[in-house]
């Protein structure tokens, strides 16, 4: 079996990481870089870079920073916000990020997820799903939660699957911020119907929940933010847990 993946996620605004509350009530956490790092010293598996207002304010990711976290890490990192065409994502690529993730810009026009996978590969490829339970399901949204879409969370994940993502990372809006588990009936629902790996987001907030969501929500990673950010749990001791519970991590 696949051992399952820890992944921090560093939400970027203005050159600092933040961290809200179902996506409002942003406060700072750190460097980007400098938190990249010392995950990476740490354990993590992997990191994902979101730059969170590019897609709102029209502008492209920040290339320097992609470069300074490249420079400065020896683990694969995924960097998304603002990538919309392949010039985008050969510049990512260029700068030193393993991997792109695109959500907005799939939304309006997935034919570009055919087109990142037959340029790069489809393991370059991660589409992010932020999407809201409501009376009529799970609803997707653009622009970081801003607008909501006609779009169904696991209709769109089987299109995405379809057109050669090579990972679903799916954000509960519902569960963000909150720490009060992940959306594992979601997740698990996404598993079952996808041929392409799972990674949760939104609701870490302590070890059990990292359990649940491999054992109950069948993710193959779990991205958190705030609980690693402001040190409420370690990756070493996260890893630790996790292998009594008997799910494979690399330690």
């Amino acid at each position: 079996m696949l051992a399952k993946r820890i992944i921090p996620c560093l939400d970027v605004k203005d050159g600092w990481t933040v961290k809200g509350t179902n996506f409002l009530e942003l406060r700072e956490a750190g460097d980007p870089v400098e938190l990249g790092k010392a995950y990476s010293r740490q354990g993590a598996d992997e990191l994902v870079f979101l730059d969170i207002t590019a897609s709102h304010e029209g502008r492209k990711t920040f290339t320097d920073m992609v470069q300074r976290v490249a420079a400065e890490t020896d683990i694969p990192f995924t960097v998304g916000g603002g990538i919309s065409e392949l010039s985008d994502v050969e510049r990512m690529l260029s700068a030193g990020a393993d991997k792109v993730s695109i959500n907005s810009a799939a939304l309006r026009r997935p034919q570009l997820i055919d087109e990142i996978a037959t340029r790069f590969g489809s393991q370059v490829c991660v589409v992010a799903i932020d999407a809201k339970q409501d009376a009529g399901g799970w609803t997707c949204y653009l622009n970081g939660g801003r607008i909501p879409t006609d779009r169904n969370l696991f209709d769109w994940a089987r299109e995405a699957n379809n057109r050669g993502a090579g990972e679903i990372l799916f954000t509960s809006m519902n569960h963000d911020g909150v720490k009060q588990g992940f959306a594992c009936d979601a997740l698990s629902r996404l598993a079952s119907e996808l041929t392409i790996p799972v990674i949760a987001s939104g609701g870490a907030g302590k070890l059990e929940d990292f359990r649940d969501v491999f054992l109950s929500g069948h993710a193959d990673a779990a991205l958190a933010a705030s609980v690693f950010h402001f040190g409420q749990i370690s990756i070493p001791e996260l890893k630790q847990y996790l292998r009594k519970e008997n799910i494979n991590v690399r330690l």
